[in-house]
């Protein structure tokens, strides 16, 4: 299953340099390629969020089906290390589900601002324009 992590955790930090790269001042020239390209992978960056489901559902799973400690069955020593490890995965893996979704939503709202902005920035030059 780790696999799956890596892939979330290219996914979100993939998110984050489109993200860095649309909102730095003094990138004009790059800030329109940029644009269309996010606008290009957004679509496909939407299979984050079923994906985040997914994973969200399996660390759910994985807390359900954990095993118990209670008076009758003491838990060897390795056995407690073994379910602390494994809830520290699962918040980590949480942060990480959560980062991803986080980003992906800034992303498409910075992405339809910015263009909006363009948007408006190309009416006023044509008034200005108009009215010269």
């Amino acid at each position: 299953m780790a696999l799956e992590w890596v892939v979330l955790g290219y996914a979100a930090g993939a998110e984050a340099i489109m993200l860095l790269l649309l909102t730095l001042p003094g990138l004009d020239a790059l800030r329109h390629g940029m644009i269309s390209v996010v606008r290009g992978a957004l679509k496909p960056m939407m299979s984050v969020v079923p994906f985040c489901l997914f994973l969200l559902m399996d660390i759910y799973w994985k807390y359900e089906t954990r095993p118990t400690c209670d008076d009758d069955h003491a838990c060897t020593p390795s056995e407690h290390l073994r379910h602390q490890k494994s809830v520290m995965k699962s918040q980590r893996n949480g942060l990480l589900i959560l980062a991803a979704l986080l980003l992906y939503w800034i992303l498409f709202s910075v992405t339809s601002l910015v263009v909006k902005l363009d948007a408006l920035q190309h009416r006023v030059d044509r008034l200005k324009k108009r009215d010269d």
